[in-house]
């Protein structure tokens, strides 16, 4: 038994010895082309992820819009900014023909993590729904621009 141990590390041995493997050289080249790639593509990515989040902002804002309106039709009223969106939910207490709730599900955060801002009257509509985008204050340009029901 022993001879078979020791002849098969001998064989282990002379194959690890005439392995072909990578040099330094080659393993650096490899990492220097990775790196170019992943500087070309990542923000392109990032780019997209920008304009996918200004994307389900608008749409949010939308569906809450058709929630409003529906809110309307059924009270004859838009609800004050005091009661907010939340009055898709959840019944105000002195809303007598209020039949929702308007949504489905509680009303998210905006894909920034914050709330939407609600007014009625709106300054440039009957209501308004707005975002502040990336930045999170009002006005900016790009992703860090406003979105709001008007647009």
């Amino acid at each position: 038994m022993a001879y078979f141990f020791t002849k098969r590390s001998a064989v282990a041995g002379k194959a690890w010895r005439n392995a072909k493997g990578f040099t330094l050289l080659e393993l650096l080249v490899v990492m220097v082309i990775i790196g170019l790639l992943v500087g070309y593509v990542a923000p392109m990515y990032f780019k997209q992820v920008g304009k996918s989040e200004v994307k389900t902002a608008r749409a949010q804002i939308e569906s809450f819009g058709k929630a409003l309106d529906q809110y309307r039709l059924d009270t004859g009223h838009y609800p004050t900014t005091e009661q907010g969106l939340q009055s898709l939910v959840l019944k105000p207490q002195d809303e007598a023909r209020w039949d929702g709730p308007y949504l489905k599900k509680a009303i998210p955060l905006d894909p920034w993590g914050t709330a939407y801002v609600y007014k009625f009257p709106g300054s440039k509509g009957e209501y308004d729904i707005v975002s502040y985008g990336k930045d999170k204050v009002p006005g900016g340009t790009g992703e860090e621009a406003d979105i709001g029901s008007w647009e």
